[in-house]
């Protein structure tokens, strides 16, 4: 937590006793102030455990328009959303029941368990989602086509799970009360502090790489004709590196130079929403030579740096809900920060739905804990060794001794984890006053277990089955798609099916309405949504 008046530089102060007094207090009166939402992407892919070729079932809707079911980059990768939940068990609830109605209908194909992807056949097997011909269809499929141009399709085949964290309104008020800023608007405060807890994510987020990342391997399809340092598993094309977490996460699952100048650090609203700005607006000389344009198709949005706010990748966003044709960063200026976006999570293939509900826990926990945390501005130094510390983990996180920078000193990973997973046991049991069973504190004994044992993480796991079972990333991978599969369609939500359904009639509706209400050209709709 960051008060106005806030001098203090120790980023590793504890907990603050008045605020987490003021989040038990709020507890006992009014219970858990924490909403969630899951955004979760997964691949469909054939019974050869290809990369699926089928347009998008219409029996899932419109993917422009259907609430909880769309398709991220390529046509064949679905996106599940969840609305924001207030509870645990309505969160993953809502999720397997989208799931169940998902499984029941793609035919003969799975969705895919892990991150890494299921077998490519090269660029040409990964197609681009289409959204239909309306502007707003058009500027999403053009978005599309820029990313494949400039980072190359094969990227955009990689599946993660998006985790939506939003603090309500009452405890805003309260904690706004607290640090006594009487002429801050509530949305300023909320905002600030908002970026705060973005802070100290970046400053831990390899705690979650460690006890989370499930991707330490690949099929060799991913870098066909790529240069890379991985390492041969097998002899059936699985490619991997020993002390791995997420290869996702790394270099190979999305890497760019031009974005690599951006120099985010997420100090306050209006400078992140600047820097994007000018992301946005400053020309990038090698996407100037690749051309707006190939005779009247375009081939991308613009050539700046960033075609969108949303091309910027990090393992965090601020986000506020847009409107229609309204740019994430208009949003943001505009009415400031609704909740957050975690997006470095890993899907964990043992687990159907990709997440846990101790996982889920835990995140509450972590997340509570980083928005509690004091959290100083991050100078280019810190920034630099925060980079740093994420890319060592991804990489060889599970390497015995392997150490961090922690305010430019040495620590290992283990030590630095323990402590910090000790300093939260305060904060899981002020959560728990909302519970009835003690799942922080159960969340938080599961975590502390994979530090004193890396082989309880999920991608020790993921190399320990392979390794005693004899099997490649697309055999393991491939039946455990089939066995989430079978067990999603076996008890199917009948009682949802036919809300998900109408759903599906309404968005083909809806998308018909939104082609209809077009009055200008693509040309100019493009021209006038980057002039915001």
């Amino acid at each position: 937590m960051t008060a106005p008046s806030n001098t203090n530089n120790n980023a590793h102060a504890g907990l603050s006793p008045s605020d987490l007094t003021i989040l038990a207090q709020h507890i006992k009166e009014q219970g858990l102030p924490i909403s969630r939402g899951i955004e979760k992407e997964g691949l469909r892919a054939d019974s050869e455990f290809s990369i699926s070729q089928r347009n998008h079932p219409e029996a899932l809707g419109h993917p422009l328009t259907h609430p909880s079911i769309t398709t991220d980059y390529s046509e064949a990768l679905l996106e599940l959303i969840t609305p924001v939940e207030d509870s645990r068990e309505g969160l993953l609830k809502t999720l397997q029941d989208t799931h169940k109605f998902v499984a029941s209908n793609i035919g003969n194909e799975v969705l895919w368990s892990g991150s890494m992807p299921c077998k490519l056949d090269g660029e040409h097997s990964i197609r681009i989602a289409e959204y239909g011909d309306s502007n707003i269809g058009r500027l999403k499929y053009v978005y599309r086509e820029g990313l494949g141009h400039r980072y190359g399709r094969t990227m955009q085949s990689i599946a993660g799970l998006h985790f939506n964290f939003s603090i309500n309104d009452s405890l805003w008020l309260n904690l706004k009360e607290a640090h006594g800023n009487k002429e801050q608007s509530l949305q300023d405060f909320k905002s600030e502090q908002y970026f705060a807890l973005i802070r100290n994510f970046r400053r831990y987020s390899w705690l979650l790489m460690y006890l989370f990342g499930a991707s330490p391997c690949l099929d060799q399809s991913f870098v066909a004709g790529q240069n890379h340092c991985l390492e041969s598993f097998d002899d059936k094309g699985t490619l991997y590196k020993p002390y791995a977490t997420s290869l996702r996460m790394g270099d190979l699952g999305y890497h760019n130079n031009a974005q690599s100048s951006l120099n985010i650090c997420f100090n306050s609203l209006e400078n992140f929403t600047h820097t994007l700005g000018d992301a946005i607006n400053t020309s990038y000389p090698p996407y100037q030579e690749l051309g707006l344009k190939k005779g009247d198709a375009y081939l991308q949005i613009n050539t700046n740096i960033l075609q969108i706010e949303n091309e910027y990748y990090s393992s965090i966003r601020p986000k506020r809900s847009a409107l229609s044709g309204e740019t994430p960063r208009h949003a943001l200026n505009e009415r400031g920060v609704e909740y957050i976006e975690v997006r470095c999570l890993d899907l964990n293939p043992f687990l159907p739905l990709g997440i846990s509900d101790r996982q889920v826990d835990f995140m509450d926990i972590f997340l509570s804990f980083c928005l509690l945390q004091d959290s100083p501005v991050i100078g280019d130094k810190e920034c630099e060794y925060l980079d740093s510390n994420f890319d060592l983990v991804v990489n060889e996180g599970r390497r015995p001794g392997l150490e961090l920078t922690d305010q430019s000193q040495k620590r290992t990973l283990s030590s630095w984890g323990l402590e910090l997973l000790k300093g939260m046991q305060g904060l899981a049991e002020v959560l728990d006053q909302a519970t009835s069973d003690q799942r922080y504190k159960s969340a938080l004994k599961e975590q502390l277990a994979k530090l004193d044992t890396p082989d309880l993480t999920p991608s020790a796991q993921v190399l320990s089955v392979m390794k005693k079972e004899s099997l490649s990333w697309l055999e393991i991978a491939g039946e455990l798609s089939k066995k989430h599969q079978l067990v999603l369609s076996a008890e199917p939500a009948q009682n949802q099916f036919s809300q998900f359904e109408k759903q599906a009639q309404e968005s083909f509706k809806q998308a018909e309405e939104i082609k209809r209400s077009d009055r200008i050209s693509f040309d100019r709709y493009l021209m006038d949504y980057q002039a915001q």
